[in-house]
């Protein structure tokens, strides 16, 4: 059997690995991503194993050449074949109906069952985890007898509890946080599915088994109906660092983000705008993956209770200019106004935000409340410790002209190079000849675009319903014909067709379009968008032997 690993945009390989059954399937794409993992590949940062493919996601500077990754990739998974498969058997409590479970009856009046009934056929069945993703520790389970398939909630409710059990369509889950929700919900329980001691922090993985069994009330309140804080509370901070007086837009801390984690459903994360936060943190002195401030069309202001050196990237804010290291003196006040142009803006500090990592990163997921503080964003009042800084230089970018094009604003309209999805069939190809403008509607998670002639995704679709690993660019095309690029918030796994990949080097473009920025787009071939990622990589090693050790903490 060959395996043959395909590009997915310019940073990730997909293998195909369908089998006769559904067990098949998913055995096969567990066994192959064990054996890559375990192989360690240098440049490989993920490996996703999705309902029937394995998503290998690498850096083009680090891995050689992309044949050779291919080849070593093909070997693997031919390989794992051969390799035993591996499986967790997992019970899971639940309390069904009453407050636990308020969409019970109206499920049983639908299907014409009693309570009695449903639990039985609920709990009969053994389910099995096609993959997880989504939100972290959500687990797509198959299994769910046919009679008891059931429609979505018509209105979706805005917050269903961590642990409710519910039924959506073919499928049944657990909600491991509290986030809006369409599902019946039938139960409860208090089992973790995503738990950060944890290791791995996902309780399900791909090829489990999941069987659920009935408890009562007074069983589930004595394990305590909601799941605990994912994380402690940032300590308070002793020590002098920045605080918030006004947080501006969606002020969030941030770094490079957390990869290794897609496989427990965690995102990527870290700043939108990945070229800014290095630029920034190179200019300060610090190491490119420091924590900063992002905020969005309105900047922080802040107090500075110790000498401080800070750059901005990014967006050109009213308050302070661009690619510009300064100092801070003890007592001062910092305004970053608002946005001339570009949406989102970085501030690093020397020495970084000195908060602790979360799966290895500080960087703020909301929607699961992870790093940060406390998973959220800045709100007024806030402390921030920073960490030591090192003493240095600092450049002229002047005539650096290949660093002050990685930081150039995106032009009108804007220009994004996007690798074709070699499976999107004729799904969006009108879009190609389409101007966008960007919609009000765009945060972390994906920049929405606007067309007036919106395409309808069907004619691509192909009849696929099954979810698939998404990446940070990946552009889907939704229901209602307007597609979304997808940013470093960006789910794990979509269902929606996918039309190609923005390429790595124009996501900062894609994370510093205002509302209502024209946009258009333009194919790209593999071998262009390498080399594109290959030049950035080489103007921040230019400025990176510049600015020498600790460059920043002695300019003004």
């Amino acid at each position: 059997m060959t395996l043959d690993p395909t590009p997915v945009g310019d940073a990730a390989l997909e293998i195909m690995a369908t089998a006769g059954s559904a067990g098949e399937t998913v055995g096969r794409v567990r066994t192959i991503a064990d054996t890559i993992e375990a192989a360690g590949i240098p440049g490989v940062s993920d490996i996703v194993p999705a309902v029937d493919r394995v998503l290998v996601v690498y850096d083009p500077t680090a891995i050689g050449t992309l044949t050779d990754l291919q080849q070593r990739l093909r070997m693997l998974s031919t390989a794992s074949s051969h390799a035993p498969r591996i499986t967790t058997q997992h019970e899971i409590p639940v309390c069904y109906g009453g407050p636990y479970g308020p969409d019970l009856d109206s499920v049983c009046r639908l299907h014409g069952l009693d309570r009695d009934t449903l639990v039985r056929l609920h709990t009969a069945a053994d389910y099995l985890v096609q993959a997880v993703g989504f939100t972290p520790g959500f687990a797509y389970l198959h299994g769910l007898p046919e009679s008891l398939h059931t429609p979505r909630r018509a209105t979706p409710r805005t917050r269903v509890a961590a642990g409710a059990v519910g039924i959506g369509g073919s499928q049944t889950g657990v909600y491991p946080f509290a986030t809006p929700g369409g599902w019946n919900i039938i139960g409860h329980t208090s089992v973790r599915l995503f738990d950060l001691p944890r290791q791995p922090s996902a309780l399900l993985r791909a090829g489990d088994t999941v069987r659920f069994h009935a408890i009562d009330a007074t069983e589930l309140e004595s394990h305590g109906p909601e799941s605990p804080d994912l994380q402690p509370r940032p300590p308070v901070v002793a020590t002098a660092g920045i605080v918030v007086e006004d947080p501006g837009l969606h002020a969030t801390i941030q770094d490079l983000g957390r990869p290794g984690q897609r496989a427990s459903g965690v995102p990527l994360s870290g700043a939108c705008d990945q070229d800014a936060l290095r630029l920034a943190n190179l200019l300060v002195g610090n190491p490119e993956m420091a924590a900063g401030i992002e905020f969005t069309l309105v900047g922080p202001r802040l107090r500075f209770e110790r000498d401080a050196i800070i750059a901005v990237a990014g967006g050109d804010f009213t308050g302070m200019p661009r690619l510009r290291a300064v100092r801070i003196n003890a007592g001062s006040r910092l305004a970053l106004g608002q946005a001339r142009s570009g949406c989102r803006g970085v501030l690093a500090i020397a020495g970084g935000i000195d908060l602790p990592a979360v799966l290895g990163s500080v960087s703020t997921y909301e929607p699961a409340g992870l790093g940060g503080l406390a998973g959220r964003r800045l709100a007024a009042g806030d402390r921030l410790p920073v960490g030591q800084r090192r003493e240095g230089r600092m450049p002229d970018l002047a005539d650096m002209t290949s660093v002050m094009s990685m930081a150039a604003d995106p032009p009108r309209p804007c220009t994004l190079r996007i690798i074709p999805a070699p499976d999107a069939g004729d799904c969006g190809a009108d879009l190609w000849q389409q101007s966008f403008r960007t919609s009000s509607r765009s945060d972390r998670m994906g920049v929405r675009l606007e067309v007036t002639a919106a395409v309808s995704p069907a004619a691509g679709d192909h009849g696929r319903s099954l979810s698939r690993p998404v990446l940070p660019g990946t552009v889907q095309l939704p229901p209602d014909g307007q597609p979304i690029v997808l940013l470093a918030d960006a789910q794990t796994m979509g269902g929606y067709p996918v039309i190609g990949h923005v390429i790595t080097a124009d996501l900062r473009l894609a994370a510093q379009l205002r509302p209502g920025h024209p946009v258009r787009w333009q194919r790209c071939t593999l071998d262009e968008a390498h080399a594109a990622v290959r030049a950035a990589a080489a103007a921040r090693a230019t400025l990176r032997q510049a600015v020498g050790p600790g460059a920043g903490a002695s300019v003004s």
